[in-house]
């Protein structure tokens, strides 16, 4: 069950259970159930609108680029507030991520020289030269 799901079956006005022993069994944070979360505003509603048009045309844009296309357009937007409100509506930019793992072809395979050499002592250095 989600916190929100936990937090929506706390009953402020139970006969017999405060809101502090409820919020326990809950396994509720209380400061979530005292302060209410606080609505969106109009301005972001638009801007996550207008987020979501440009991500729809160019779906690798990320929040660096996001914004400066929203700046372009002339909105007042730091990186930020645009990757607060690209996470908020869950989309991140498609692009390739890193293939560390994979050799190029052809490339010369060196073998491990030291797999089954039993390593008992560090080697003691010569006299200088």
């Amino acid at each position: 069950m989600s916190a929100s799901d936990r937090r929506r079956r706390l009953d402020r006005h139970h006969p017999d259970l405060s809101v502090r022993r409820q919020c326990t069994l809950l396994g509720v944070a209380r400061s979530s159930v005292y302060r209410l979360p606080r609505p969106a505003n109009d301005n972001d509603l638009a801007l996550m609108r207008r987020i979501d048009e440009l991500f729809t045309a160019w779906p690798f844009f990320g929040p660096r680029r996001m914004t400066a296309m929203l700046r372009v357009q002339g909105e007042t937007i730091n990186r930020k507030r645009t990757q607060r409100l690209m996470r908020k509506m869950g989309i991140a930019a498609l692009g390739p991520k890193p293939n560390t793992t994979k050799p190029a072809p052809g490339r010369k395979i060196y073998p491990y020289l030291l797999r089954d050499l039993k390593i008992e002592r560090p080697t003691t250095p010569g006299p200088p030269t």
